[in-house]
């Protein structure tokens, strides 16, 4: 499969990353993996598998759009010919077989710059964020509005919209998505297994902070396109503000009026959210404990959510650029 390339991007994977790229070394001629300042032999695990490899310049502050742009890149200098590239996060392993049912799709139709499957936990017992994030990924098939890190491209497509945004520091694949659409482009999800992901959520301190990068991802997003027709990721922010903060700080300004009665109508409205949860959960044929937890964990998760809202605005009206969110440990090599 000589028209496709793979892009690698890691930061301290240990041995996640050995796993990820001998699961696609020897499917294609060039794999490129780009380290963001790793200290744990990454970059020579990497070399030792017949990787190319790109270390990024620790001058500039680190995102995983930079990060892919520049493995892009080169990938192109040294194969100039690749017509898709696979990009895949140094925390994943590329299911056998994939590659060659996303180039059946690429050929069948040519509208498609994009093409992703499922990504699945790969140790979902191992902890419940683990399986929180298993559920999260269990997306519907077909026609989508955005995809993962782990996504083939077309490389025309990806050329023509100048790749992915490298200032943003998470939600970088959806807007490069509302990108590729705009030009013309069909982004699709199709139902087969992608990658196996170690998510290695261990501890709530770690699923708090990936949920404070995912409201800073929700806030930018809307900043940048929430304008009609695309309203790109607006209702998840509103909703953010609604149940964050807005209802709470309502109930607590109406409770000495109301005899305490407005806290008590919050906690019905927070209990609503989570069986409407639930319910969504149970339907996608999740166990109910799972379901119990993934209703739970999604009401919590507007409050750092929240957070990471006021983080963006408060960093956009200051002119300040945030750093990345990093929630996970250094993997063990």
């Amino acid at each position: 499969m000589n028209s496709i390339g793979v892009v690698v991007i890691g930061r301290n994977e240990g041995n996640r990353l050995k796993q990820c790229l001998l699961s696609v070394l020897g499917q294609v001629k060039t794999v490129v993996y780009v380290d963001s300042g790793s200290n744990d032999g990454s970059v020579d695990l990497a070399r030792s598998l017949g990787a190319n490899v790109v270390e990024l310049d620790l001058s500039i502050p680190f995102t995983a759009a930079r990060a892919r742009n520049e493995g892009f890149e080169y990938l192109l200098q040294i194969e100039p010919s690749t017509e898709f590239v696979q990009f895949v996060d140094g925390d994943c392993l590329v299911v056998e077989g994939w590659l060659e049912k996303a180039i059946k799709v690429f050929n069948a139709q040519p509208e498609v710059v994009v093409v992703c499957g499922r990504r699945k936990e790969e140790f979902p017992t191992n902890s419940v964020y683990n399986r929180l994030c298993d559920i999260e990924w269990d997306t519907p098939v077909g026609e989508a509005k955005a995809c993962g890190g782990d996504a083939m491209m077309r490389v025309t497509a990806l050329k023509r919209v100048g790749g992915f945004n490298p200032t943003l520091i998470a939600g970088e694949e959806p807007e490069l998505c509302v990108r590729l659409r705009q030009s013309g482009g069909t982004i699709m999800r199709i139902d087969a297994q992608m990658t196996l992901h170690d998510a290695q959520i261990m501890h709530f301190n770690q699923w708090w902070k990936r949920s404070i990068r995912n409201g800073h991802a929700y806030a930018e997003g809307a900043w940048l396109h929430g304008k009609p027709p695309e309203k790109h990721w607006v209702k998840e922010s509103r909703r953010i503000w609604v149940w964050g903060l807005i209802l709470p700080l309502l109930s607590l300004i109406t409770a000495w009026f109301t005899g305490g009665a407005s806290i008590i109508l919050l906690l019905l409205a927070y209990s609503i959210l989570f069986s409407r949860v639930y319910k969504y959960a149970r339907a996608k044929g999740v166990t109910s404990v799972d379901g119990l937890f993934y209703g739970l964990f999604c009401v919590l998760d507007k409050f750092p959510g929240l957070i990471g809202q006021i983080q963006f605005h408060l960093s956009r009206l200051l002119g300040k650029k945030r750093a990345i969110v990093e929630y996970k440990s250094a993997a063990v090599s």
